[in-house]
């Protein structure tokens, strides 16, 4: 591949900005005692709740790769620090739900909000066509990424 192409630039690029998210994530992190795993999961936890997810210990596990026993100590150290709480499926009894904290959500917005508001000054400076554009793009690589990650 030309290391010099268009497409070789966003992939670059794209790198960049990961990167740049994970040092914020991991600054959040260390600010508040966390492991970056729990960082995770709490975005997971999030967008699961976003989307009408019921997210259960053995889904978080499957987001974040981790084997039961990794999840249950997760989800332990999350609840233990007020983040996360489980609560019981009402239609299920047997099943356990996981919902992020009021406290956690607050501790996000106060670090990521500012970085969230840039994000979208920069967004607004766009047209709707160019938007759907990079969403899609987005949304390719998040699959490429998936399936490559899988294989």
């Amino acid at each position: 591949m030309d290391d010099q192409s268009p497409v070789m630039g966003l992939v670059h690029l794209l790198r960049a900005v990961t990167v740049e998210v994970d040092l914020l994530g991991a600054e959040f992190a260390a600010r508040h005692g966390l492991h970056p795993t729990d960082v995770r999961a709490l975005i997971h936890l999030l967008d699961a709740a976003r989307a009408g997810t019921r997210a259960t210990p053995g889904w978080l596990g499957e987001q974040l790769r981790l084997n039961s026993a990794g999840t249950t100590a997760l989800v332990d150290r999350l609840e233990r620090l007020g983040l996360v709480q489980r609560s019981r499926d009402t239609a299920d009894r047997r099943r356990v739900l996981l919902e992020v904290e009021e406290k956690a959500t607050e501790l996000g917005w106060a670090f990521f909000g500012p970085v969230i508001g840039e994000v979208v000054v920069a967004a607004e400076g766009f047209e709707a066509g160019e938007l759907e554009t990079v969403r899609r793009f987005l949304t390719a690589v998040l699959e490429s990424a998936g399936r490559a990650g899988a294989g």
